[in-house]
């Protein structure tokens, strides 16, 4: 049995994105989830001056350490303005001064979701691009579009997509 962080790159409390990351997670066999919640890692936005001045703050500290103490990694994006969200570029920001490596070589389900056609399809995009720069070992990625209508009670409802969901999934879990 794998111990498998789960979260999304998204501050709110409404969070589309960790429904979908934590119904993702649901999905696994015989593995231990933890889900993190970004509001429990409240950063000071990184600066060289805030750095010099405070070093590295323990919120920093404790998300890296949470990724290090993980099997595998599921993280869904939001995407704000056709990139990461602020609250997750900064932390991303402050991790990487102290491991570059931010992702440890884990295995990793990349997601995205949004109100929209596209799914989140920018975001998604860039991290494919750049997460593995930071030490991510992309198993699979999946993009759900018009999440208020693929996605009711907890899970998705469109039967493609959820089909194609389980296939990500099944390729994270095989790393394990």
């Amino acid at each position: 049995m794998g111990r498998v962080v789960v979260f999304a790159g998204s501050n709110s409390k409404n969070s589309i994105n960790k429904e979908l990351a934590t119904f993702a997670a649901s999905l696994l066999n015989n593995q231990e989830v933890k889900v993190l919640d970004l509001n429990d890692y409240p950063l000071p936005l990184y600066g060289v001056d805030i750095e010099a001045e405070i070093e590295f703050p323990e919120n920093a500290i404790k998300f890296n350490e949470e990724l290090a103490d993980s099997d595998a990694i599921i993280v869904s994006l939001a995407e704000h303005n056709g990139s990461y969200t602020a609250v997750f570029k900064n932390l991303i920001d402050w991790v990487s001064r102290k491991d570059k490596k931010i992702f440890k070589e884990k295995p990793m389900l990349l997601l995205a979701t949004s109100p929209g056609g596209r799914g989140g399809a920018s975001v998604l995009a860039t991290a494919k691009n750049t997460f593995p720069h930071f030490g991510a070992d992309i198993k699979a990625s999946f993009s759900l579009p018009s999440f208020m209508n693929n996605f009711e009670g907890g899970k998705i409802v469109d039967a493609e997509a959820l089909k194609e969901l389980k296939e990500a999934v099944q390729q994270l879990e095989s790393a394990l």
